[in-house]
């Protein structure tokens, strides 16, 4: 089954039980001409077969990457799933992306969707009330508020996994991002933090002025070969003023910004798409599609010096993003 919200000025999103998922997101492009910026596919069964299980689904309990799986949380040792390599990745083998939410459509412009997440869920400790809610706005935005509450002390870092292309489909090499970020947090092999938070200035990770996305991308850089392009941690410089981060595609013009309460951006190229899914637009290619993930840093659990992602009974954790569109002429 599927539910779409509508804004007044005709812009539409569509979501599915199975991952809680974004499938389409229908904006207005230089013309007036929708253009669906989410790839994905028609049905929402398709995603179950799909190879890529990420597309648009809702991330839990953990978005992005653990160390081997393991940490250390009030002093007992935890051993999550592992599902990417030796690490664990967006909640391991079992994550929300392949869960049943349940989905209540509140009116026409908002859905909440909810989960409860058993103690030991893929060794995560603690029952784990999640809900979260979409919302378009007549102002061209759509809202993500998340919120959870545990019965016992745990991890969360709750993000939505939506693959951009703002010109439909073709490569995204020629869009043109801004994130502001003086920092990132570089990997290792396996795309773990290191535990260094380095400056961006003189690197290729330097989006701190508009660039287009493949004007470095095939530079010889330790971290770029680590991730086959961009798959990194952003250290977002917090503003009232400017928005996490700024996308528009050359084509269409489309321009998405991304405001969020969240520490991190994880910047992804689409360096792992490999022609395997047929979707809406066609086979799912090689960097044809971008991922903007708001987030606390990828193994914060291992990493004492990153934000921290506990939540303690009694606690309520909240946090908002906001993917707002509009034309840059």
């Amino acid at each position: 089954m599927t539910y779409d919200l509508k804004n007044r000025n005709g812009m539409t999103a569509r979501f599915c039980e199975n991952g809680a998922r974004l499938m389409s997101l229908m904006v207005p492009d230089k013309n007036g001409k929708m253009v669906d910026v989410v790839i994905g596919f028609e049905n929402p069964a398709d995603y179950d077969n799909s190879t890529e299980p990420y597309f648009g689904a809702t991330i839990g309990r953990y978005g992005n990457r653990i160390a081997r799986g393991k940490f250390i949380l009030e002093g007992k040792p935890l051993q999550l799933t592992i599902n990417n390599g030796v690490n664990t990745l967006h909640g391991g083998k079992t994550g929300f992306q392949y869960q049943t939410w349940k989905l209540n459509k509140i009116n026409d412009t908002t859905l909440v969707c909810s989960l409860n997440s058993p103690d030991g869920d893929n060794g995560f400790p603690g029952k784990l009330s999640v809900e979260v809610t979409y919302s378009l706005t007549d102002h061209n935005e759509l809202i993500m508020d998340y919120k959870a509450t545990t019965d016992k002390t745990t991890v969360v870092n709750l993000t939505n996994h939506a693959f951009f292309n703002l010109n439909g489909q073709g490569s995204i090499l020629d869009h043109i991002l801004m994130i502001n970020a003086n920092k990132y947090t570089p990997v290792d092999g396996t795309l773990i933090p290191t535990g260094e938070v380095a400056n961006v200035k003189r690197t290729p990770f330097d989006f701190r002025i508009s660039e287009k996305i493949g004007a470095h991308i095939n530079d010889l850089n330790e971290q770029l070969k680590f991730g086959k392009g961009y798959d990194h941690n952003f250290v977002l410089n917090h503003s009232k003023i400017m928005p996490a981060a700024i996308v528009y595609g050359d084509k269409s013009r489309i321009m998405m910004s991304v405001y969020t309460q969240e520490p991190g951006l994880q910047f992804y190229s689409g360096n792992f798409m490999q022609g395997k899914n047929r979707l809406r637009t066609g086979p799912d290619n090689f960097r044809t599609a971008f991922c903007l993930e708001t987030q606390h840093f990828p193994d914060s659990p291992n990493q004492p010096g990153f934000p921290s992602t506990i939540l303690r009974p009694g606690e309520v954790y909240h946090t908002r993003s906001i993917y707002a569109f509009g034309v840059n002429k």
